[in-house]
């Protein structure tokens, strides 16, 4: 497209990104289901998690709606996904491996169909393969130890 060979498609996507846009320039609601910083919002979750709630924008701009507490099974599950992404967010900057191991062992489907060692040799695969975009995630110095079998 950029070359000029292949027409560009001028069709709205069923993205929101357009339709947030028209709805803030002028001033149509437009609503929507986002994810928004849980200021509040969800009031068993962890303020500061990223929260999908109602939402609808406006000539104000994107305005989430309160939603209260969940249902206590539901926060329960969704609070164990936010301590996955927070140890994730915590070991992206550091490039704390440990946290990386941690947050996939927590995760349901993970901690189900693997062993601690076989989420451990996957992490690594994974930094191997991605060593080029996270440099943070060099081998340091500590490696750990195979379980043993008894």
């Amino acid at each position: 497209m950029a070359e000029g060979k292949d027409p560009i498609n001028y069709n709205r996507s069923a993205e929101y990104g357009s339709y947030i846009i028209d709805a803030v320039t002028t001033g149509q609601t437009f609503r929507f289901n986002g994810n928004v910083e849980n200021d509040g919002l969800i009031t068993n979750l962890l303020p500061g998690a990223c929260v999908e709630v109602p939402c609808y924008a406006d000539k104000h701009g994107v305005n989430p709606a309160f939603v209260g507490d969940l249902p206590p099974q539901l926060a329960a599950i969704n609070q164990a996904h936010v301590a996955v992404c927070e140890l994730t967010v915590q070991a992206a900057p550091t490039g704390d491996r440990d946290a990386v191991y941690q947050a996939c062992a927590l995760d349901p489907l993970t901690g189900a169909v693997c062993s601690l060692d076989e989420v451990h040799a996957m992490c690594d695969e994974l930094f191997a393969a991605s060593a080029p975009w996270l440099p943070q995630f060099k081998r340091r110095g500590r490696a750990r130890k195979a379980s043993r079998k008894s």
